[in-house]
């Protein structure tokens, strides 16, 4: 005889963890800014997607993978190296942008475009996110 009082319901694991909706965000911020221009100049703008953007992009893709794996610590992993990588080359850019203005007597001349100001918020909201991840767990 088959005893039916001892079937349970199979246990489904759930895909988003409290860090999905802020990793999306981040990730999409640093994936959309990292194709829009980065720098604007009397010339015309130079797109972060020749250079630089290429590596936010592929890291944005990482925070946006992380994001949809239901596993805590892939999931700080995949929010902090990203974030952490991005706000270095942002932040590498931006001195890169300073020190030209300051040897070319320039000021004002080389501007950060909306994509390198996206990368930037994207960088942000993931390594909050991933902070917020680790006070969780």
């Amino acid at each position: 005889m088959a005893d039916t009082a001892s079937t349970a319901a199979p246990v489904r694991r759930r895909v988003f963890h409290a860090g999905s909706l802020g990793m999306i965000v981040g990730g999409v911020l640093a994936l959309v800014g990292s194709l829009l221009p980065w720098v604007i100049t009397p010339f015309g703008s130079l797109s972060g997607a020749a250079g630089p953007g290429l590596w936010t992009l592929s890291m944005a893709f990482l925070a946006v993978a992380g994001a949809l794996l239901p596993y805590r610590k892939v999931a700080i992993a995949h929010s902090l190296i990203p974030g952490l990588v991005v706000a270095a080359i942002v932040g590498w850019q931006v001195a890169r942008l300073i020190s030209l203005s300051a040897s070319t007597g320039a000021w004002g001349q080389l501007m950060p475009g909306v994509g390198l100001v996206m990368a930037a918020g994207g960088a942000v909201v993931l390594i909050r996110t991933g902070m917020r991840l680790v006070k969780l767990s």
